[in-house]
C-alpha cells in the first residue's frame, strides 16, 4: 500500500518560488504504509492543498498521483469513496464537524456509517483519555477549538485505514494534550499497521518519523 507522487505541482501555486525548493512538489516520491512522514512548511506553501490531493479532493494539478498503481485523477467516485471508507482516514485542519449535533454524534456518524473497528466502550475510553468525555453530549459548535480538534481526531480513528492523513491536527492543543493525542493516534495506527502523513508549520517530536520533508 503506498501513494506515489510523480512531478505533482498544484496549478494554484505553480508560479511561487517555494515550489522550486520543495521536497515534494515536482519530485518523485512515495509514502508507504506503516511509515510516519512529517511534512513541515510555512503558511502558503500548499500543506492543505497536498492533503486534499492525497484524499482525492483536489485534481487541479500537473503530474500524477497513484495509490496502489491507480491514478487518483482517473478513478471513479465510487472507487474514491471506497478508499476513504477502508484505506484512508483524515483530520482536516478546519475539523469539518457538524456544529448543530453533539460531539458524540459527530463521532458516531463515522463509527456507524463506515466499517468501524472501534466499539462504543473503546470510543468512550478514547474520549476520557483525551479529556473530552464531559463534553461528548454538547453540540460540537459550542465546544472550544481544542475540544473540537480532539473530537475530530477520535472521529478519524473510528474506521479502518492504511493511512491517517493529518493537517495541522494539534494547532489548538497545549503540549500535554498534544502528547496524549499523539500517543492515541500512534497506538491506533500500530494496531492497523498504518502509516501517518502529517503536515504542520514546525518540526516536532510527538511521533517517531521515518521521513521528514519540507514542502
Amino acid at each position: 500500500m503506498q501513494f506515489e507522487l510523480a512531478s505533482i505541482i498544484p496549478k494554484a501555486i505553480a508560479d511561487r518560488p517555494s515550489v522550486q525548493q520543495s521536497d515534494i512538489w515536482g519530485q518523485k516520491i512515495a509514502f508507504s504504509k506503516g511509515k510516519n512522514v512529517k511534512i513541515t512548511a510555512p503558511s502558503g506553501t500548499g500543506k492543505t492543498t497536498l492533503v486534499n490531493i492525497l484524499y482525492g479532493l483536489n485534481k487541479n494539478y500537473t503530474g500524477q498521483i497513484n495509490y496502489n498503481q491507480q491514478d487518483l485523477a482517473s478513478i471513479t467516485p465510487v472507487e474514491i469513496s471506497n478508499l476513504r471508507q477502508s484505506h484512508w482516514s483524515i483530520v482536516f485542519q478546519d475539523m469539518k464537524l457538524f456544529p448543530a449535533i453533539s460531539a458524540r454524534e459527530n463521532i458516531e456518524l463515522k463509527r456507524t456509517m463506515q466499517k468501524s473497528v472501534v466499539d462504543i466502550a473503546e470510543m468512550e475510553h478514547m474520549a476520557k483519555f483525551l479529556g473530552i468525555d464531559a463534553i461528548l453530549d454538547q453540540p460540537a459548535g459550542i465546544c472550544s477549538f481544542g475540544e473540537q480538534q480532539r473530537v475530530a481526531i477520535i472521529r478519524a480513528l473510528m474506521q479502518p485505514f492504511d493511512f491517517l492523513i493529518l493537517d495541522e491536527p494539534f494547532s489548538h492543543l497545549d503540549i500535554n494534550n498534544k502528547k496524549k493525542a499523539a500517543q492515541l493516534i500512534q497506538t491506533a495506527c500500530d494496531k492497523r499497521g498504518a502509516g501517518i502523513i502529517i503536515t504542520d508549520l514546525d518540526k516536532d517530536e510527538y511521533f517517531e518519523y521515518q521521513e521528514s520533508l519540507n514542502l
